[in-house]
């Protein structure tokens, strides 16, 4: 059976495994979210705090990797770089994973209710990611979202995304594809400029023919704008600064700020925020005129919820961390990082000590371009200044030889979530 028809069985199952209800001696620490950032925290834990029971909630069965899913989208990497088996990670490491959806968490009485259960918390680790907001193109009309989210998936979200995208290209033949890219900050910053390198690459091998229009709310994407220009001047129209207004899935038409644009098909990506959870537990952060931020407030340094000591976040869903920067990157290896220290708060908080302060780093491989093959790097570090605040230092380079370095990263990356190399 191929790779993806066992992801696919595996993202259909349900609730199947048990509540977990004896309690460690050191406690109980459970992890919602099985991301980067839930993966390297459950697996950490373990390595530092084997006697408390540690437990890792999902609600997908099959872990899917967005890093190297674009290179999957078009051919250039095999299923097994990115599906992983929860429970076998989990049995080897020595964690409880519950296959299941967390709908409410009550701080006050720290409990989690799941569609398997209830369950006590002694520490909380949410890792739950982002939630797409369509409410900027629909207000509350839930069925076109949802219409949306079927026929037009960005891929950002829900693991099956990546399926229906995927078949989604196989069949498209000529016409015009518009791929629409969130309003910053959102999931990976390169992520859809990648992606649209990769399909523009595969529409010129494939003779197919069609343009991809891509609609970008945000400045130029520097070094992809070149690329775009450069390699896939027939294939790619680019329009920065190009801002949704509104959308009709049915008729296949997108209104921007100084055009309409009718579609033959569409990758469409609306903005992003924390996840519902996130928003039921009452941890959104505000503006200053007491609005929602849409991303969750933290302890910037520690990671805490402000208040509340024993619920930490991590990974995409966090607001911004720094005046001096803003939000830090929503990339995987940040996401993991995250996850590590969230788990070294809580070792040493339930061993009686204070915590080391730690701060994240980040590598992002990006595929400029298949061929000739361009890989960009982006490292960005952090460090705690004097006054308090975290300052970020950026560092951007290109390979000019690049020996699929990203595959190599992500490998190591693997490891570090305590991931076998396949299923």
């Amino acid at each position: 059976m191929k790779r993806r028809t066992l992801f696919k069985a595996a993202l259909a199952l349900g609730a199947t495994s048990l509540i977990p209800q004896a309690h460690a001696a050191r406690g109980r620490a459970i992890i919602v979210g099985g991301g980067w950032g839930g993966l390297a925290a459950a697996f950490r834990l373990r390595q530092l705090a084997p006697d408390i029971e540690t437990i890792l909630i999902e609600r997908n069965a099959a872990f899917w990797s967005r890093p190297l899913s674009n290179r999957w989208l078009v051919g250039l990497a095999d299923d097994k770089m990115l599906t992983h088996d929860y429970r076998a990670a989990a049995q080897r490491h020595g964690y409880q994973f519950l296959h299941s959806e967390v709908h409410e968490i009550d701080r006050e009485r720290r409990t989690l209710t799941t569609q398997a259960g209830t369950l006590t918390y002694d520490w909380l680790i949410l890792a739950t990611g982002i939630r797409e907001d369509f409410s900027a193109w629909y207000g509350v009309d839930r069925d076109a979202a949802n219409f949306t989210r079927q026929h037009f998936p960005s891929a950002f979200c829900d693991s099956d995304g990546h399926l229906r995208l995927k078949a989604k290209l196989a069949a498209f033949t000529g016409g015009n594809l518009v791929m629409s890219v969130p309003a910053a900050p959102y999931r990976c910053p390169p992520a859809p400029y990648e992606r649209a390198g990769m399909i523009a690459w595969w529409m010129k091998t494939r003779g197919i023919k069609g343009r991809l229009t891509i609609l970008d709310p945000n400045l130029p994407a520097l070094g992809f704008d070149r690329v775009f220009r450069d390699s896939y001047r027939d294939q790619v129209t680019y329009v920065p600064q190009a801002q949704v207004k509104q959308v009709d899935p049915y008729k296949k038409q997108i209104v921007t700020d100084f055009d309409t644009i009718d579609f033959t098909d569409a990758i469409l990506m609306p903005p992003q925020q924390a996840s519902g959870l996130i928003w039921q537990a009452g941890l959104i952060a505000r503006n200053k005129d007491g609005t929602p931020t849409g991303w969750a407030a933290h302890d910037p340094v520690n990671l805490h919820v402000p208040g509340d000591e024993r619920v930490f976040l991590v990974g995409d869903l966090l607001d911004k961390s720094s005046p001096l920067f803003g939000y830090y990157p929503k990339t995987g290896q940040l996401a993991a990082r995250l996850g590590q220290i969230a788990a070294a708060q809580i070792a040493a908080r339930a061993s009686g000590s204070m915590p080391a302060q730690m701060l994240p780093d980040s590598t992002c491989h990006v595929l400029n371009r298949v061929e000739p093959m361009e890989i960009a790097r982006l490292d960005a570090s952090f460090r705690l200044r004097g006054d308090g605040l975290i300052q970020q230092t950026v560092k951007q380079g290109y390979d000019p030889q690049p020996d699929n370095n990203d595959v190599r990263w992500a490998s190591a990356m693997f490891a570090e979530l305590g991931l076998s190399p396949s299923l």
